[in-house]
């Protein structure tokens, strides 16, 4: 964890965003009180498109259809 006073952010601001979002927890200071602290933003999920996979799977007709291990069973 690296704690920097606001007016050092201000100057290195580029170089802090880097170091977040490498992975480095970055923490800005003002009068000895944590103010903020830097960390990336997890990408925007995308919303459920229903239908999307249409036409990419397909369901063979004897799906339903007992497999042929289950048949003895059910005689």
């Amino acid at each position: 964890m690296q704690q920097i006073t606001l007016a050092e952010a201000s100057h290195n601001l580029p170089d802090l965003i880097e170091a977040a979002l490498s992975g480095e927890e970055i923490i800005i200071i003002k009068d000895n009180q944590l103010l903020v602290k830097l960390t990336p933003v997890s990408p925007v999920k995308h919303r459920r498109q229903p239908g999307s996979a249409k036409g990419l799977i397909t369901i063979s007709d004897d799906f339903d259809e007992p497999m042929e291990d289950l048949k003895k069973c059910m005689e």
